[in-house]
């Protein structure tokens, strides 16, 4: 493999690398000042209120909330 060809191919594997990482922490609640990750791990908290992980709960001052489906 030329030198040239492994730069190349060493740049695509950051790239690559790189946007993974930012689709992983892209922000799906932004309110305000609060932003939370795009993490399924669903809560139930006080009233039957559900919400998609615990930072959105806690972004709307949801009390009491426990896992769903924990094992």
């Amino acid at each position: 493999m030329t030198r040239v060809a492994r730069i190349v191919g060493l740049l695509a594997l950051v790239i690559v690398t790189s946007l993974g990482a930012v689709v992983l922490v892209t922000p799906t609640e932004a309110r305000g000042r609060c932003i939370c990750p795009k993490i399924y791990a669903p809560v139930e908290c006080k009233g039957g209120k559900i919400f998609s992980n615990q930072c959105v709960a806690d972004c709307r001052n949801a009390k009491n909330c426990v896992p769903i489906g924990a094992i």
